[in-house]
């Protein structure tokens, strides 16, 4: 190890700038367990010349079928640029279709092919996975608690969202 080099330990952790109150053991978890479970999917993803924003599209599209383009703008906070980029790769590629709304012909709503459908069950297993393979090694309630903690994550504004989505249906 280089001699400036430091090995870093939870004592220097919290006294970093006085920052004690921090949960910083729980911050460095965060960012391991999302690391990894991204690292599966961004691995598929990256073969098909993809990456995570394609994979945030097509969870959304494969969640709702039929979801306006504006919906999705919603959710992603993303601009209209971004999007069209993306979903326009999508499309081009097969995994989405757009079609026009019934009611109001201006809308543009958004599918998954049979296609994109796979694909996505192919993220999502991976994913799927390492969550059960978590949940499973904890007690029966904690699933439950887990839920609570990642909805408690969610910017209060933004939490009907989670519920048009389906994502609290088990709280």
């Amino acid at each position: 190890m280089p001699a400036d080099q430091k090995n870093v330990n939870k004592a220097d952790i919290n006294s970093l700038a006085g920052q004690a109150h921090l949960p910083l053991d729980i911050m460095g978890l965060f960012f391991f367990a999302y690391r990894d479970f991204t690292g599966d999917a961004d691995a598929l993803l990256e073969r098909q010349g993809f990456g995570r924003a394609h994979h945030r599209v097509l969870y959304f599209v494969n969640l709702r079928p039929g979801m306006p383009v504006a919906d999705l703008l919603d959710i992603l906070k993303i601009t209209k640029q971004s999007l069209a980029r993306v979903l326009r790769q999508l499309i081009d590629n097969g995994y989405v279709e757009q079609r026009t709304g019934h009611a109001d012909r201006r809308q543009r709503l958004l599918h998954a092919t049979d296609k994109g459908r796979e694909f996505f069950g192919q993220l999502s297993a991976t994913q799927a996975s390492r969550i059960d393979s978590a949940i499973k090694a904890m007690p029966p309630e904690a699933a439950h608690v887990v839920r609570q903690f990642l909805v408690g994550m969610v910017d209060p504004a933004d939490r009907p969202v989670l519920d048009r989505l389906s994502l609290t249906a088990k709280l």
